[in-house]
């Protein structure tokens, strides 16, 4: 059999922007701000071009997805000892961004879907006295987006998107990151644009914009910014904002920029690819996928399936006869964390009681990574290495 390809694989710098990084590189200009003024360079270059990606009026570039945030938890006025809801199915640096702030986070239960509960967030938000969510779209699953911010409307909760999985993807024709007071991206390389790290808040909010630029590290240089609100704005905040130093550098955006415009073939590529294996991974009968609702559009650089009947010896057993095979799947279950992978239960301050039956949904859901560029055969090799394993794993003791 043909080797498999690496599913680590990140998405390819494009020749556009390696050619704007050398050329920075060769003017030593690497801080985004100059005392001598300026447009702003490449970092407000991408700024610009990100709001109106995401159709939204400001876009304040920082060196992290969790810089971001924070940022956008302190903004919101999150002060130490604070209760922030967050759904249980995410990553380790978001419950990281809302320890960063000192508040705590409140684990909201999720669905079989992978999206959050919302009977649950009801009943934790009412018991709690939350006055802030950080909704994390794990893994590019957006639950239905016009209910949640109806809900928390009502409920008088201030939405914070955690958008690092789904650039590129919308709800009703409104893109991931324009339902919340801020919308938090990503450019780490495993992400839909790979600039090594960087992150990107946006909001239309004139007071989040200022803050969050200030904040981010401007040293008063924020005229250099690509999208800034009135001057009588940035006066009202400018001498009460702390530097946090978290803004982006001018190497990052200059290899960011160039792939915004390779978004929408990126996204084609990797939901053909998400769409053929799934669809493969349906018809067999240990496997059990999340429904992707009509509304949303997905943008799907991983799959993710469950093996519901599975025991923790059996999954075990079914990740490394998966590895053995050259498919690289990871385990949301692991008894300790596994790489990027990580479950409520191995996050500092919280336990698998905080949200059990999130927990136990994770403690047989798997993931993959998919590389652009995969042919059908490559999918269809892929799927075949998932269903062989889980037929041999179906005979290790329980």
């Amino acid at each position: 059999m043909a080797a498999l390809p690496d599913l680590g694989r990140p998405p390819e710098i494009p020749p556009s922007a390696i050619t704007n990084a050398v050329a920075l590189l060769q003017s030593g200009r690497l801080h985004r701000y100059t005392e001598a003024g300026g447009a702003g360079g490449p970092v407000a270059d991408l700024e610009r071009s990100f709001a109106r990606l995401i159709g939204r009026r400001y876009a304040v570039a920082v060196n992290s997805c969790g810089a971001a945030l924070f940022l956008a938890l302190r903004i919101a006025g999150i002060r130490p000892g604070d209760p922030v809801l967050m759904n249980a199915f995410t990553l380790g640096p978001v419950p990281g961004a809302v320890q960063h702030a000192g508040a705590r986070p409140v684990l909201v239960e999720i669905t079989e879907d992978l999206t959050i509960d919302m009977d649950d967030l009801r009943t934790k938000a009412k018991a709690s006295g939350a006055r802030v969510l950080l909704m994390s779209h794990m893994r590019g699953h957006l639950c239905d987006l016009d209910a949640l911010q109806a809900l928390c409307c009502e409920l008088g909760l201030t939405l914070i998107e955690d958008c690092a999985h789904t650039l590129g993807a919308s709800w009703n024709g409104r893109p991931s990151g324009s339902f919340g007071l801020a919308g938090c991206f990503s450019f780490q390389s495993s992400k839909h644009v790979n600039a090594g790290e960087g992150g990107v808040l946006v909001t239309d909010d004139d007071d989040i914009a200022a803050q969050a630029i200030l904040h981010s590290g401007s040293y008063m240089l924020f005229a250099q910014n690509g999208t800034v609100p009135p001057p009588d704005v940035m006066a009202r905040w400018q001498d009460t904002c702390g530097n946090y130093s978290m803004r982006m550098g001018p190497l990052v955006a200059a290899l960011a920029l160039p792939q915004l415009d390779l978004l929408g073939a990126r996204v084609a590529d990797w939901n053909a690819s998400h769409d053929r294996i799934a669809a493969r991974l349906t018809q067999a009968s240990s496997f059990a996928l999340p429904r992707r609702p009509e509304p949303e559009a997905y943008a799907q650089s991983s799959l993710q399936f469950r093996l519901p009947r599975f025991s923790p010896a059996q999954m075990r057993a079914y990740v490394d006869a998966a590895r053995a095979s050259g498919v690289w799947v990871k385990w949301f279950g692991a008894e300790r964390p596994d790489g990027y992978n990580s479950n409520p239960a191995q996050w500092p301050g919280s336990t698998a009681q905080d949200a059990p039956r999130a927990c136990a949904i994770q403690a047989t859901l798997c993931d993959i990574r998919l590389p652009l560029g995969l042919t059908t055969e490559d999918c269809d090799a892929i799927a075949d290495v998932l269903i062989a394993a889980s037929k041999g794993a179906q005979h290790v003791a329980a």
